[in-house]
């Protein structure tokens, strides 16, 4: 006979965060982003450790335009400075400018996200009508303008990056928030006499948090183009700070003779770009695993 008195075996129930993780873990292009998204912040981080000579030193003027050696690894450009600490320090700029403008566009986007979401009426109307503003105006173009007029650098970059990044992260955050306003315990905390500042401050953004994170992700690449755009155009980061853009602008003129001043910066933005967009996509499906359907 079966000893119903004996006692039942504890089910160990798993967070959502598990899951997530476990989903993020299935998608291997995400984690080969996000494993190549590290090793790049951590070059950045690291460069004066891991660059053999100072970027900006025109220290081998008698080598210009050398080709890639084993002393000078992606060879040296035609005003006599080593191309891969130029390469690896122009990480530092186009990363610090990425996560600098994704942040300024979290901080815009997630209040007028949060406000739309929940009063609706006209402020979600009014708020609607700036998103499409933004929506229609090109933003390379308007980067270009405000670029010439304020003569770039990295202040007038990250604000033209969060100026259009704040909008993907407040329709993420509206879409979520008018999703869960109509919950129970949102209806609970309204008839408790909470405020619509304590309900969305306490009970709403705390729950947005994944298309936070998401739209925080996906907001890097876009400011890392934008920034690579503009120093590519000659109204980025001044020079002699080294940028990719800026690098790629000045390998063109050498491009058909000494191919490696172009292609060593182009695919350096291009493998940070890949890698960082895969990793956002991946954290996404990870933490919203209802955008596939699953």
């Amino acid at each position: 006979m079966t000893d119903i008195s004996a006692p039942v075996p504890a089910v160990r129930m798993r967070s959502p965060l598990w899951f997530a993780w476990r989903r993020f873990l299935s998608n291997k292009a995400a984690v080969v982003g996000g494993a190549v998204l590290t090793v790049l912040i951590l070059m950045a981080i690291f460069a004066p450790l891991i660059t053999p000579y100072d970027p900006e030193a025109q220290s081998f003027l008698t080598e210009a335009l050398a080709f890639p050696s084993a002393q000078h690894w992606f060879g040296i450009d035609n005003l006599g400075r080593d191309f891969y600490s130029r390469v690896v320090y122009g990480a530092r700029v186009s990363l610090t400018i990425g996560f600098t403008a994704a942040l300024f566009s979290v901080l815009v986007g997630i209040p007028l996200g949060a406000l739309a979401g929940y009063f609706g009426g006209r402020v979600d109307w009014t708020i609607m009508r700036v998103i499409e503003i933004f929506s229609v105006v090109p933003p390379l173009l308007a980067a270009l303008l405000l670029g010439a007029i304020t003569r770039g650098g990295y202040g007038t970059i990250v604000f033209i990056a969060a100026l259009f990044g704040w909008v993907q992260v407040c329709l993420l955050v509206r879409a979520q928030i008018k999703a869960f306003r109509e919950k129970e315990f949102v209806r609970a905390a309204q008839a408790l006499g909470a405020s619509p500042w304590y309900i969305i401050r306490r009970h709403l953004i705390p729950n947005s948090i994944s298309p936070i994170i998401i739209g925080f992700v996906l907001s890097i690449p876009l400011a890392m183009m934008l920034e690579a755009s503009l120093s590519f155009l000659g109204v980025g980061v001044p020079p002699p700070t080294p940028t990719w853009g800026q690098m790629i602008n000045e390998g063109i003129d050498f491009m058909f003779f000494y191919w490696h001043l172009a292609v060593f910066p182009t695919a350096a933005l291009a493998i940070t770009v890949l890698a960082t967009s895969l990793f956002g996509d991946g954290l996404r499906d990870a933490l919203d695993p209802t955008l596939k359907g699953r």
